[in-house]
């Protein structure tokens, strides 16, 4: 008989300094507009990119001093491994676990590098056992909160009985540079913000969640590695982001998910919602045009960007958790895409 997977728990967390996007403009104009003439030009960026707040790693202040990979990475290592420990911790307290009793780790982060990674930093500060199993997942970007809640459920669903942990922790504001400087630079100082979320699954026997994973999916497209991704450069990571990326989901991604759907024996007219990463407000209205879904129905993504700026692999989590507490339909495609360039899908039912 095939394992049952539920989600039991989910819960978020953000770094204490909050932004609001008036302030990131008037700071963004001060130090670009002299190095950057076409600035001017791009300004209105800000007010479209649909980004209220966003909170971030460090002060305002330190985003303006030059910063190579040795101060970026140590504040990776101690404010991603902040948020990975309180977002996993509220996680497993909302499904009464310890971490004693988690069999699986999987850790999403593709904004630094950490080695050993984070799950490994946390084990005796959250209590993980010495035989639970680690699995660091790198490179999925803005995908991996859908990447990562796939393959957490597989795991659950090879090992009854398995409770997995899944954290996202990224931040996307260490990528903020000011020794080079290009029009993709700006825009993600206009979107990108950091933060973390964490979700329990559970192939338990009886386990009650708020919904069960009934299935999951993955499409990449051949010859569109440079969609998006990290560009690796003396200072640390640069974002590479292809302003052509909502066009490509307008044309591409409704045959894609149509696919994904069909192999579950499903159509997009069994999906009473979408829970989909909001890469920005463009991309929000393509993805509503390309899935028929009519303007705004998007709501809690656009209220995610808003309140939090794009968090990368978090952000769809974040949209997730906000949907549950709306109350979730009786069934729900979580969907994200990122870089591969790559589309990820799971399917949810309602408990």
């Amino acid at each position: 008989m095939t394992a049952s997977v539920k989600l039991l728990s989910l819960a978020t967390a953000t770094p204490p300094h909050d932004l609001a996007q008036d302030d990131v403009f008037e700071v963004a104009h001060r130090i670009f507009i002299s190095r950057f003439p076409e600035f001017v030009k791009m300004g209105p960026v800000y007010d479209h990119a649909g980004v209220r707040h966003r909170q971030i790693a460090r002060p305002v202040d330190w985003y303006l001093q030059p910063h190579g990979w040795a101060d970026r990475a140590a504040v990776y290592d101690e404010v991603a491994l902040d948020l990975f420990c309180r977002a996993a911790a509220t996680a497993l307290a909302e499904a009464g676990l310890t971490g004693a009793d988690v069999d699986a780790i999987v850790t999403v982060s593709t904004t630094g590098v950490s080695t050993p990674s984070l799950e490994a930093k946390a084990m005796t500060r959250m209590g993980f056992r010495s035989d639970a199993a680690r699995v660091p997942l790198f490179g999925v970007g803005c995908a991996g909160g859908a990447t990562g809640l796939a393959l957490a459920y597989r795991l659950a669903k090879a090992q009854p009985g398995a409770k997995v942990l899944l954290v996202c922790v990224e931040l996307c504001s260490l990528a903020f540079r000011l020794e080079e400087l290009s029009k993709t630079d700006i825009i993600s100082t206009a979107i990108f913000g950091d933060g973390a979320a964490a979700c329990v699954v559970s192939s338990e026997a009886g386990a009650e969640g708020f919904a069960t994973v009934t299935g999951c999916a993955e499409h990449t497209w051949p010859d569109t590695l440079g969609v998006m991704g990290w560009r690796v450069g003396e200072g640390g990571l640069a974002v590479v982001l292809d302003q052509a990326l909502p066009p490509f989901v307008r044309r591409e991604i409704r045959p894609v998910v149509e696919a994904m759907l069909a192999r579950q024996g499903l159509g997009l007219e069994d999906i009473d919602r979408f829970i989909c990463h909001p890469g920005g407000m463009k991309v929000i209205e393509a993805l509503e045009g390309a899935l028929g879904l009519g303007q705004g129905a998007l709501d809690h993504e656009r209220e995610v960007l808003a309140d939090h700026g794009n968090m990368s692999s978090p952000t769809v989590l974040f949209i997730l958790d906000r949907a549950r507490r709306a109350g979730l339909p009786k069934r729900s495609l979580l969907t994200a895409m990122g870089p591969g360039f790559t589309a990820s899908t799971v399917t949810l039912e309602a408990a």
